[in-house]
């Protein structure tokens, strides 16, 4: 492992290609800018990026159909892959301004009843975290409406809707408009990263080496960003 390491920095003109895997989530607000650090470094290699449901990224690397995967859910436990967490992800409630709700300074499980719900559809980790959530506390009178798309659940708040359970990433903008407020409700046991997986059998070459690399650089930047 160590001279295919080492092997990165020998390799100042890398040709050849990569195929990266991710959600819509971790593509549009995540992967943008490790693209562009990685095209300036290594020209040579051809990006192909593929948008897939998270529910189906581990199986992308298990068929070799992938060479890097970004996942966003819980840690993940796999003896097949290797999987390393990059940042954690918050998520919250997202309504209109003009919804009954968003004034309020604090809420109870029950304020929710009766409300309408925007939410990914069954499969999706983060719907199952939401699912979780509300059979614990038994909160009857909840409907809800099921998306494919981040962004469509986001339009959909922006609109008066329902409520939108979104990580913080995608409404950063949208709430700093004023377009949209976070509700104060902490979704309890929620505990999400996204995290960048390969096949543990898989021969890293020094092309997907350098974008490992790349990609924990430029994380381990927007972490300390972060935290200033």
């Amino acid at each position: 492992m160590e001279e295919a390491r080492s092997s990165v920095h020998d390799n100042e003109f890398l040709s050849g290609t990569l195929t990266i895997s991710a959600n819509e989530v971790v593509c549009a607000y995540r992967l943008p800018e490790v693209f562009k650090l990685f095209r300036l470094r290594y020209p040579g290699v051809r990006l192909i990026f593929r948008s897939v449901p998270n529910q189906q990224l581990k199986q992308t690397l298990f068929e070799g159909s992938s060479d890097v995967a970004f996942i966003l859910e819980e840690p993940i436990q796999s003896t097949g892959l290797a999987v390393e967490a990059l940042t954690e992800e918050t998520f919250h409630f997202f309504v209109s301004p003009d919804h009954s709700l968003a004034k309020r300074a604090i809420l109870q499980l029950e304020d929710f009843r009766g409300e309408v719900f925007l939410i990914n559809e069954k499969g999706c980790p983060y719907r199952t975290m939401f699912d979780r959530t509300f059979k614990k506390g038994d909160v009857d009178s909840i409907s809800s409406l099921e998306f494919q798309s981040a962004e469509a659940i986001k339009q959909c708040a922006i609109s008066g809707i329902g409520i939108a359970f979104l990580p913080e990433i995608v409404t950063e903008v949208e709430v700093k408009r004023g377009e949209l407020v976070a509700l104060p409700w902490k979704v309890s046991d929620l505990d999400v990263y996204t995290q960048m997986s390969w096949h543990k059998d898989k021969w890293l070459s020094p092309i997907i080496l350098s974008f490992i690399e790349t990609a924990r650089e430029f994380m381990a930047i927007e972490e300390d960003n972060m935290s200033k």
